[in-house]
């Protein structure tokens, strides 16, 4: 099989409102042909949560919380549920290709699965037996270690997903609307027996060695040559513009 050449992105930590930006303005970058297919790897300073396209931010997020302990809230284009981005316990891919790129099946649940194939990879090379599970998580012994989201917009496919690299659940949900206390306690708990982390699998993992491993799982699974690059004059204007006009917004954030 032929291999294609990719931009690989390392773009550090950046808030929820740059992260979300960026990735929309590769994604229609790289459907004007203006961009290669990108993999982009990032974290989020501060830490922040990200609601689901179809998500109300009044009815998932405690606001006063999220201010009070300095985490962003920000509207994803992806759907899905309401994440918590821990600065110090996450690392986050972003794969960006145009909708009918060679090899992407149309189907979204079946392009889910060839997708997180290359994450399956990435932990088995850090040492991790991990499993796809349906429709687009992948665990660990049962146990979700990360979580994935893709929309195909613009005549584009995004998909972008969390790995779990360390898990605060009394913090987590203390950001998350919960309807009482005696709910957010049993989700706590709950939190032990239905996420892992690759800190709790392995100990202490640095970041720069996980984003490796994950970098040969893609190329593997999607028979890929990743080239490490940079933003594009035009996308970094155009992630400028989005986070100024959208994504920072309450418009955009509080729109259902």
């Amino acid at each position: 099989m032929r291999t294609s050449q990719w931009r690989l992105l390392l773009t550090g930590e950046q808030s929820a409102f740059d992260n979300m930006a960026m990735d929309e303005a590769i994604l229609r970058c790289v459907v004007a042909g203006k961009s290669s297919p990108t993999l982009r790897f990032y974290g989020w300073y501060p830490s922040a949560v990200s609601i689901g396209y179809f998500q109300g931010i009044e009815q998932e997020v405690d606001l006063e919380v999220c201010r009070k302990e300095g985490v962003d809230v920000v509207r994803r284009l992806t759907g899905g549920g309401a994440v918590y981005h821990d600065r110090a316990g996450e690392v986050t891919y972003a794969l960006i290709a145009k909708v009918d790129y060679p090899g992407i099946p149309d189907n979204i649940l079946q392009s889910y699965e060839m997708l997180c194939k290359a994450l399956v990879i990435g932990f088995e090379i850090l040492g991790i037996q991990a499993i796809f599970s349906p429709i687009n998580d992948i665990l660990v012994g049962n146990k979700k270690i990360s979580g994935n989201a893709q929309t195909r917009r613009f005549g584009g496919i995004l998909q972008h997903g969390t790995l779990l690299c360390d898990v605060n659940p009394q913090l987590m949900f203390s950001l998350l609307k919960v309807p009482n206390e005696k709910i957010r306690d049993k989700l706590i708990q709950g939190i032990a027996e239905r996420v892992t982390s690759i800190k709790r699998e392995l100990g202490a993992v640095d970041k720069a060695t996980i984003i490796q491993a994950m970098i040969t799982g893609f190329k593997k699974a999607m028979h890929i040559e990743l080239v490490e690059g940079t933003l594009s004059d035009e996308e970094i204007a155009l992630t400028t513009n989005l986070k100024v006009e959208k994504y920072g917004t309450e418009a955009w954030n509080h729109k259902r």
